[in-house]
């Protein structure tokens, strides 16, 4: 299953310490200033609309420069930025961070609090799932840029071949996987060869909560009744041998999408870009559907979607707030959705004009009915770690074996959360298990 995302995964809700002093409250009179002023801004950013934003963002602002520089992708852009950080300076004014990596940075006080700005009355412009990911405690460290609400996207070609109904439950899911594979063994269902932004959102789905974070104290448990109802269904799918031997992102990975041998995805809202741009033979086959659940009523997950952020070493913090708001509450909406991304902003998932637009690739259906309501059935309440990037690094060497060796799930998982455990430990965290 590629839910691997190509914007990675993304989520922090209530990821800082329930004890935390009020969120400074101020208005945006020092950020329309600073614009006034002008001046010039650094900006690390890999988003494919980077470049079109900052041309436009010039253009209505021609005594503001932007110095737009590609850092590299997630973890390469943020080592980059922790070294500058530590070191004090070389960082950008404004960064590109994925949701899942922004309590670390926040944690460790790098980032400024847009609290200050009066950017916290903005909260109703945006899904409640993607602001709830921006907030750290009661700091406020980006807005929103985009999300990933999951969904079914499934090749209508295939299953209508072997009569295979769209499966609203996982069970379902589970029954076309070996009905699909039994009929005609070069085709799977879907493939998933071990991501751990993957495996976060589909524990998330299930109602699992892994991560309970106060602060520096932390506890991590993949014991949990939610993560034990995924363990327990997606074992059948690996130890089945039903998923196909493909490593998504690969140019064989979009081969298989393009010609039915990988026949369905469950994945963020962002990938139809992605279909339409690498997946050319697929133009008319694939539809897309709600995520099957366990009991069949609606709920998603989050799965992808970044933040831009203030780093606190900028030394026009004001000015970098002001294309902050610009990007991701202003002008820059508009070049980012036509690059393919997914709004976060409410505005926009409410536009009959994005909403109801028949999306030719996907055979004129209009796949943002499904998408939009799917961002309003996210599962409200979930954390991530304060050190998810390390988390993620050694998934491979931990939970990751289960894929490889067709094991079970549940064991791997353990590994994995001893491993974050113990680290978390030597980093000066208060981390217990269970």
């Amino acid at each position: 299953m590629a839910l691997a995302a190509a914007l990675a995964v993304g989520c922090s809700s209530g990821g800082g310490s329930s004890t935390a002093p009020a969120a400074a409250t101020g208005n945006q009179d020092s950020v329309d200033a600073a614009l006034k002023a002008g001046g010039e801004i650094t900006y690390w950013s890999w988003t494919p609309s980077a470049k079109d934003q900052v041309a436009a963002f010039q253009k209505e602002y021609p005594n503001v420069k932007v110095n737009y520089v590609n850092a590299g992708t997630n973890k390469e852009e943020y080592t980059k930025l922790q070294n500058a950080i530590k070191a004090g300076s070389g960082a950008p004014d404004v960064a590109q961070i994925e949701y899942y990596a922004l309590p670390q940075f926040a944690l460790t006080d790098s980032l400024a609090d847009l609290n200050q700005y009066g950017f916290g009355s903005f909260e109703k412009d945006y899904s409640a799932s993607t602001w709830a990911q921006v907030k750290n405690g009661n700091g406020l460290y980006g807005l929103p840029q985009d999300s990933g609400p999951m969904a079914l996207f499934y090749n209508k070609e295939v299953f209508d071949k072997n009569a295979i109904a769209v499966p609203k439950t996982w069970e379902e899911y589970i029954a076309a996987a070996k009905k699909l594979h039994a009929a005609d063994p070069t085709k799977y269902m879907t493939s998933d060869t071990g991501d751990p932004g993957a495996v976060l959102s589909m524990i998330w789905q299930a109602g699992g909560h892994p991560f309970t974070v106060d602060g520096r104290n932390v506890k991590v448990n993949f014991a949990d009744a939610g993560t034990k109802k995924w363990t327990a269904m997606w074992d059948q799918m690996i130890q089945g041998k039903l998923l196909a031997p493909v490593k998504e992102w690969s140019d064989d990975w979009f081969r298989a999408l393009g010609d039915g041998t990988i026949s369905s995805l469950v994945t963020g809202a962002w990938m139809p870009g992605n279909f339409i741009s690498s997946v050319a033979a697929g133009s008319g086959k694939w539809a897309v559907a709600p995520m099957p659940t366990y009991d069949g009523k609606p709920v998603t997950a989050e799965n992808g979607g970044s933040t831009q952020s203030v780093v606190k070493q900028s030394k026009n913090p004001a000015l970098a707030a002001a294309f902050v708001r610009w990007l991701n509450h202003g002008g820059g909406v508009a070049p980012f959705i036509k690059s393919g991304g997914f709004p976060s902003t409410t505005a926009d998932l409410t536009s009959p004009a994005f909403v109801d637009e028949a999306v030719p690739y996907f055979g004129g259906q209009k796949i943002n009915q499904v998408l939009t309501q799917a961002s309003k059935d996210v599962a409200p309440g979930w954390t991530y770690l304060p050190y998810q990037t390390y988390a993620n690094s050694v998934f491979s060497d931990t939970a990751g074996k289960a894929y490889v060796n067709a094991t079970g799930l549940d064991a791997g998982l353990a590994a994995w959360q001893q491993a974050i455990v113990d680290y978390g430990n030597q980093q000066g965290f208060t981390v217990s298990a269970g």
